[in-house]
């Protein structure tokens, strides 16, 4: 097959894959991704409304917080032109430039979501192992000036992504996933990669890699903390300000860290496998955050609350005055 060239008048173009196997029911497999869509936008949106409103929420926290939900937001409208024209349009060929864009900012998020994660896991760290100088510590400069930080770092390393593939020939074109990702579009080269490779290893290892590592001796140090802690109601009581970012965590290393193995080891999986896990990694965790938050945070759970009565109240008023 002669390689096609990205070079040239004629743009690669790539086929972006739906679910193998069940193409005809694509348009009914929509409607589950639409709503898994929608709740991601609308809980994560939520969860920004709550912290911007409430000034109790206007701390250290609840800030690390809504960066989380900005960044899930980001990167659930990266996927959602591609993933909506495959499985409602059939419509799935995408040219390079577009695969270029969707690729840098979906590697950008994720890498961001990393940083952010691991930002939450140093205030979770003050807030129970220094909390006579938390607030000292992490003041809202101080917050901002990490939120800039991250997205600094983040989209310095991402940017040569996209240009690296630039310069590559492909044989082929048919993709993984309904959207563009870094292993997946290299897997199509028939040059030589390995520049590629390991720069991506690279970006892989600096983030991804540092901050879960951090994260980790974060949490070794907060456990030793709590463990000195003589009553038993106050360990758990500081153990449970933890819970939900230890899920946010594992939602999202786990799948991320088993669909890197996948493109780097797995030659033989079948190709439904690359899908699941592709959709699992990037939908589950702006759809989960949101919820896990407002289940285990009592904060966030008695301003939803507040909320709610308030609107009951008005209905009451408004059926009394009718």
């Amino acid at each position: 097959m002669d390689a096609l060239n990205n070079t040239n008048n004629s743009p690669v173009i790539f086929i972006m894959l739906g679910i193998p196997g069940i193409e005809a029911q694509h348009i009914w497999i929509s409607i589950p991704f639409c709503t898994v869509y929608a709740i991601a936008l609308l809980g994560n949106c939520f969860i920004l409304f709550l912290i911007k409103t409430e000034r109790s929420l206007h701390a250290p926290m609840y800030f690390f917080l809504s960066m989380l939900a900005i960044n899930d937001i980001g990167m659930t409208l990266t996927t959602l032109p591609t993933m909506l024209s495959v499985f409602l349009f059939n419509i799935k060929e995408i040219n390079f430039l577009a695969c270029q864009t969707q690729l840098f900012f979906l590697h950008n998020f994720t890498v961001m979501e990393s940083s952010v994660l691991l930002a939450m896991a140093f205030d979770r760290f003050f807030a129970i192992c220094n909390p006579l100088r938390y607030t000292s510590i992490l003041t809202n400069s101080i917050v901002a000036s990490i939120g800039v930080t991250i997205i600094v770092r983040c989209t310095l390393l991402i940017i040569p992504l996209p240009f690296l593939l630039k310069r590559l020939s492909f044989c082929k074109s048919q993709l993984s996933h309904s959207f563009c990702m870094n292993p997946d579009v290299l897997k199509l080269a028939c040059s030589d990669t390995r520049i590629n490779n390991y720069y991506g290893l690279f970006v892989v290892l600096s983030t991804a890699g540092i901050d879960s590592v951090f994260i980790f001796l974060s949490y070794m140090m907060i456990i030793k903390t709590v463990l000195s802690i003589a009553s038993s109601e106050q360990r758990l009581k500081a153990f449970n300000t933890c819970v939900s970012h230890i899920c946010v965590v594992l939602i999202f290393y786990i799948p991320m860290f088993g669909l890197s193995m996948v493109h780097r080891f797995g030659k033989n999986i079948p190709l439904g496998i690359y899908t699941l896990m592709g959709n699992v990694y990037l939908l589950i965790p702006p759809v989960l955050n949101p919820i896990i938050y407002s289940i285990k945070t009592k904060q966030i759970q008695q301003q939803i609350l507040r909320i709610l009565s308030t609107k009951q109240n008005h209905r009451e008023i408004l059926k009394i005055c009718h």
